[in-house]
């Protein structure tokens, strides 16, 4: 708690637009998810579907796994199994490629926290369906990680491009701009971009 409020203070001081936002939603309430694969199952089902439709695919795929989301229990399904619950062809590939690092040590995952940013996203991209993006989610909610900018994320964009009235979506180079005050804390501010995003829809 008090690092995110020493990243509340720096981000109120280092940018102005951002200091409004920061006031108009009070502290951050950013929570951890610290059961890491359990996340990155989550991340996969849920690509490119809706809220409500990822829910009801991962809440079978939960009691289809007895609520024990684990390598084993993934890797001993069939095609059928997988496709009872409404999971396709490509994502029954990438749950399995993924229980199959984790369980085989490709990932060592007791070893994630400890990693560097950029050695986490090296890791997690190996595995077939998880791209940057997941792994910078991963980064921000399983680790903590307090300096990451996913600048390829549409609702942080949308935010940004309100909030400092741009006529044009922003590309990745002019939100590291406009971030580059924020750091060590852009995950933080990006948070609060994200919280302003939401509130308004």
């Amino acid at each position: 708690m008090k690092k995110l409020h020493r990243a509340a203070l720096h981000l109120k001081k280092a940018d102005p637009t951002l200091s409004k936002i920061i006031s108009q939603y009070g502290p951050c309430k950013l929570k951890l998810n610290r059961r890491y694969f359990h996340a990155l199952v989550e991340a996969i089902l849920s690509q490119q579907l809706s809220i409500k439709a990822a829910a009801t695919i991962f809440r079978r795929f939960k009691e289809l796994l007895d609520n024990k989301i684990e390598p084993a229990g993934i890797l001993q399904f069939s095609d059928a199994q997988f496709r009872g619950v409404g999971i396709s062809r490509q994502k029954m590939g990438y749950l399995r490629d993924l229980a199959q690092k984790w369980s085989d040590g490709h990932i060592a995952h007791r070893r994630l926290a400890k990693m560097s940013d950029e050695e986490v996203m090296a890791v997690l991209t190996q595995v077939k369906g998880i791209g940057r993006w997941t792994a910078e989610m991963f980064l921000i909610f399983c680790l903590g990680r307090l300096d990451v900018l996913p600048v390829d994320d549409l609702g942080f964009r949308n935010a940004i491009k309100r909030a400092y009235g741009l006529r044009r979506d922003p590309t990745p180079k002019k939100i590291e701009k406009i971030a580059e005050p924020w750091r060590p804390y852009r995950s933080i501010g990006t948070w609060y971009f994200w919280e302003s995003w939401d509130k308004k829809q």
